[in-house]
């Protein structure tokens, strides 16, 4: 990382329109400012952080808010400053952990810095660009697909007249429609790429992983040399198992951690219900869990994360999948 206890730590929080700057100097001082999220407003705080830092490392960190912060994020990796897009949740565990006071714009600058000091999280690069186009088609995707949902939902309503039932239905059409192309675009982009086109077809002979969560997974995970193991995989998708235990008498059942990527989450729910049925690793896996007493929605939150571990083991092995592979390599 080169982070030293020299560097100079900014946190950013961003929202629409601005980006409340904390800036922490190694002698402890503290400067903030706001500037415009914009291109002009990103080169005058790069300008601000490095006079203030003097010479000495400097160490951005701003939470992961999509496309709010990805324009700052792309700017600073670009004029090769350290720059680290953390989970949300991180942040806000770290604050209650430290008594957090008030939730402002500010305070939430500071706490940013305070974390990006102390923690130093890993550096931030930006997607390869056929992955930022895959990543934001898959999305829009999904929130037209959640749009009609809701807009189905509104049919079970008695109050709806003729009329309005029928523009519901058209809107649905509309929708539906509007998802394939959407889709069928997301493909064209993993088509036009032999390397996403590789990777899709390594991930979909994974019984329970088809077309849509594959092309999910590689919009949304990031590439496996970028992540240092299988757990480190799971972890990025908030799937690592996290235990409570105080002293000798308090113990609370083992949940997972989510403190990472919910779409990744929510994309492998229902595929993770399909393999732990055809996929014979996670059925012999899935079953284990049960027999001996678990939860089957706590079973299922387990072969998720061991789904996930398949995925990026198939990626980095560039093998397809094999249930016998373990055994095989370890004679």
């Amino acid at each position: 990382m080169g982070t030293t206890d020299t560097t100079t730590a900014v946190g950013i929080d961003v929202s629409k329109d601005t980006l409340d700057a904390c800036l922490l100097t190694p002698d402890g001082a503290t400067r903030q400012r706001v500037f415009a999220n914009a291109p002009a407003g990103f080169a005058a705080l790069t300008a601000w952080a490095d006079r203030h830092a003097a010479g000495h490392p400097l160490h951005v960190g701003m939470e992961a808010t999509g496309p709010y912060s990805l324009g700052l994020a792309t700017h600073l990796h670009a004029a090769g400053r350290l720059v680290s897009v953390v989970n949300p949740t991180r942040i806000r565990h770290a604050g209650l952990m430290r008594g957090r006071g008030n939730k402002t714009d500010k305070a939430d600058a500071r706490l940013i810095a305070g974390y990006t000091l102390r923690e130093r999280p890993p550096a931030w690069t930006p997607p390869p660009p056929e992955v930022q186009e895959l990543q934001a088609l898959t999305r829009r995707a999904d929130e037209l697909t959640e749009l009609a949902a809701r807009e189905k939902g509104r049919l079970a309503s008695p109050a709806l007249s003729g009329a309005a039932r029928k523009s519901v239905e058209r809107t649905v059409r509309w929708l539906e429609r509007e998802v394939a192309k959407v889709r069928a675009a997301a493909d064209a982009v993993v088509a036009a790429s032999a390397k996403l086109a590789d990777d899709r077809a390594l991930l979909e002979s994974i019984p329970g992983v088809g077309r849509q969560t594959a092309t999910t997974l590689l919009a949304e995970l990031p590439a496996v040399d970028k992540l240092p193991s299988a757990q480190s995989a799971a972890a990025y998708c908030g799937l690592a198992p996290r235990e409570f235990k105080s002293g000798s008498s308090v113990r609370k059942r083992t949940r997972l951690s989510k403190a990472g990527n919910a779409r990744l989450r929510k994309s492998l729910f229902l595929p993770t219900q399909t393999a732990v049925r055809f996929n014979p690793l996670l059925a012999r896996f899935f079953a284990r869990l049960v027999d001996a007493g678990k939860p089957k929605m706590q079973a299922i939150g387990a072969c998720m994360r061991k789904l996930v571990m398949i995925c990026y083991g198939v990626l980095k092995n560039r093998t397809p999948f094999d249930p016998d592979w373990v055994a095989k390599n370890s004679t």
